[in-house]
């Protein structure tokens, strides 16, 4: 596992610094999130050349990752083309003013890096683990990574598509998989990862992947997920009634579902 972890660590951090000289060069550092699932996808390359031998399970993991990573990022760029440096980084940077380059690469690019290989482990629990085979178990992960992978791009579709008419502009969107959870985006990003962590069982150490979907869950619903989100929102006549009648992530579950 030493190896698979030193190997991952030498991945990321390379990744990062690339991606923190790109941010100042545009001085941009919101393309830090364009590269969030790209990072994934570059440690599952890494490991695949590294790593002998290789078993269905560590090919099946590493196509998983890199759907969800160039879809993710495709989203990401499209979303941003065109657009200015991300209100949040923006107030960072005005924040941190002279220092604002000093900061950025490690409260921006080597945090993120460091998240990024905590919520790798799944994928490196299932590379350290030789001739492993699919099951039932890693059939029903593989089920909710699809299901937990179309809630959030079709949400995220829904949601392009939404924005793009002029005639939403300054709405919410209430329809679609927005009917059922106000964000089918980021419970579709939780499950996929809680299908991933099941996708590892049977594998050396299994029981460490679950420390990813937690730490997804946990930062979605209690840090910069939600909260953030509808922060941007609250006061709202429009945001009020629709938080009424419409749970916050599971859809369909909770006070309001």
């Amino acid at each position: 596992m030493g190896y698979i972890i030193a190997t991952s660590v030498i991945t990321v951090f390379a990744f990062m610094v690339f991606m923190f000289v790109m941010a100042q060069i545009k001085k941009n550092n919101s393309i830090v999130d364009i590269g969030w699932g790209i990072g994934f996808i570059l440690i599952a390359i890494s490991l695949l050349i590294t790593v002998n031998p290789l078993d269905a399970k560590d090919l099946l993991i590493s196509a998983m990752i890199a759907v969800w990573g160039v879809r993710l990022a495709l989203h990401i760029y499209i979303r941003a083309k065109g657009k200015p440096e991300d209100f949040r980084y923006a107030q960072w940077r005005k924040d941190w003013g002279d220092k604002a380059a000093v900061y950025a690469f490690f409260k921006v690019f080597m945090l993120q890096g460091a998240i990024m290989l905590f919520v790798a482990l799944p994928l490196m629990v299932v590379f350290n683990s030789f001739d492993v085979q699919l099951t039932m178990i890693s059939f029903a992960g593989l089920l909710i990574f699809i299901t937990g992978f179309l809630f959030e791009s079709i949400g995220d579709y829904q949601v392009y598509r939404f924005k793009k008419d002029p005639v939403n502009k300054g709405k919410i969107i209430t329809t679609g998989l927005w009917k059922y959870t106000r964000h089918p985006n980021y419970f579709g990003e939780s499950l996929l990862w809680w299908g991933i962590g099941i996708f590892a069982v049977g594998s050396d150490l299994f029981w460490l992947a679950f420390a990813s979907p937690l730490l997804i869950n946990f930062l979605l619903v209690k840090v910069s997920g939600v909260p953030m989100l509808e922060k941007k929102y609250e006061g709202r006549d429009d945001w009020e009634k629709y938080k009424k009648v419409t749970p916050a992530f599971v859809p369909l579950i909770g006070r309001k579902g």
